[in-house]
């Protein structure tokens, strides 16, 4: 990680941001997500729409990202990937900030607001689905999937790499769902990708593991 100098105006963003998201608290949402098994340091249960709609208020910032996210809140860690500069972000801060992911929420809202926006997006995703930890491998899937829906601009070859890394974590039941979207997502982006899509099924029927086998048949039917 690079050592970034701290600034009197940056540190007045974030206590003002903090205070910010106090006033948009809300108890039931934090209990209902802690009840659902969502655990975070510290939860004020604010909105995606608020948060969303504070980032606006602010100019991209990295400086300000970084003191976001080393605060560890469930909406310091939103806002960070919300409000940092893409171009400024290096391989090492997306794995840092990613081998520290615990769940879902925070695994799709960087992969959505940031990763996918930054120069490693393909190399990290790709990276990540060969990882040993299972966030590390579901942002890896997400973001795959996040890269079919909104690069429009790159080749369906860039994707073709990943279909021979998923065919063994379709073995994972706690990953089915994410692969299921986001797979969907790439047999529906271009014709070609369709059909790999409708080979890979193939692949996964051939497979001895049951889970791969509902996974198939799901996939088949959602590209019908």
């Amino acid at each position: 990680m690079n050592v970034i100098l701290d600034d009197p105006a940056t540190e007045q963003q974030f206590r003002q941001l903090l205070a910010q998201i106090r006033q948009y608290r809300n108890g039931e949402t934090a209990a209902n997500m802690r009840g659902k098994g969502v655990g975070y340091k510290l939860n004020w249960g604010v909105s995606l729409v608020d948060l969303r709609s504070l980032a606006r208020e602010y100019q991209p910032s990295h400086l300000l990202a970084m003191k976001l996210w080393n605060r560890q809140w469930r909406e310091t860690l939103i806002l960070a990937s919300l409000l940092d500069t893409p171009a400024e972000v290096t391989e090492q801060q997306m794995d840092f900030w990613t081998k520290n992911v615990e769940n879902s929420e925070i695994a799709e809202q960087l992969s959505t607001n940031l990763w996918c926006r930054t120069p490693f997006a393909y190399i990290k995703a790709l990276e990540w689905c060969r990882g040993k930890k299972h966030w590390l491998r579901y942002t890896g899937i997400h973001l795959m999937g996040r890269l079919a829906m909104s690069d429009q601009k790159s080749p369906d070859e860039m994707f073709e790499p990943f279909f021979e890394e998923l065919l063994p974590l379709s073995k994972d039941a706690a990953l089915t769902t994410i692969l299921y979207r986001s797979l969907l997502i790439m047999g529906n982006r271009s014709e070609k990708l369709h059909q790999m899509t409708l080979d890979f099924i193939g692949l996964l029927k051939e497979t001895a593991s049951e889970n791969s086998g509902r996974l198939a048949e799901e996939l088949e039917a959602g590209l019908a």
